[in-house]
């Protein structure tokens, strides 16, 4: 067990971790990933959006854990991905994030244009053309944040380090 730290290192470290850029961006994943979930779950949604719900949920709780992991410096209690796999597994689930996040994309992008045709003024109908616009570009700035979070990881795998921040 990780030795326990004074209580002015242990502020210095958690703000340490929120000023890096790590930090920031999963901030900024959770924040959009729960704009994503949050926007689909409140309205009516049915076939391929529960894709993207899925991909949303999944990966805002997996990202919480991630950051709290590493804001508590915790990870190297996790068995098998903690120590000096945490890096390897913070790039491996934010590429598969990134990854899985496309096709998510893809079903907001079809899903929205199908119904494009309610926007108008003139439409009196319940339209979920807004709601599945929202979607679209939380979707997308959420997979935006994971793919700048590979880069990073990998740069800084490549340069040989192990620790996230």
């Amino acid at each position: 067990m990780a030795p326990q730290l004074p209580q002015p290192q242990v502020r210095k470290s958690i703000l340490k971790f929120l000023r890096s850029f790590l930090g920031i961006i999963r901030i900024l994943q959770i924040v959009f990933g729960a704009g994503l979930w949050v926007t689909i779950a409140a309205s009516k949604y049915d076939g391929s959006i529960h894709f993207v719900l899925f991909v949303a949920v999944l990966f805002w709780l997996l990202t919480l854990a991630l950051f709290f992991l590493t804001l508590l410096d915790k990870q190297d209690l996790v068995p098998l991905l903690g120590g000096e796999r945490w890096l390897c597994t913070n790039l491996t689930h934010d590429a598969v994030a990134a990854v899985l996040y496309l096709p998510a994309i893809g079903v907001m992008i079809f899903k929205t244009g199908r119904i494009s045709y309610c926007n108008l003024e003139q439409y009196t109908e319940p339209c979920q053309y807004k709601v599945y616009l929202t979607a679209a570009v939380f979707a997308c700035l959420c997979c935006l944040a994971y793919l700048l979070s590979v880069i990073y990881g990998a740069c800084r795998k490549c340069l040989g380090e192990t620790t996230v921040i």
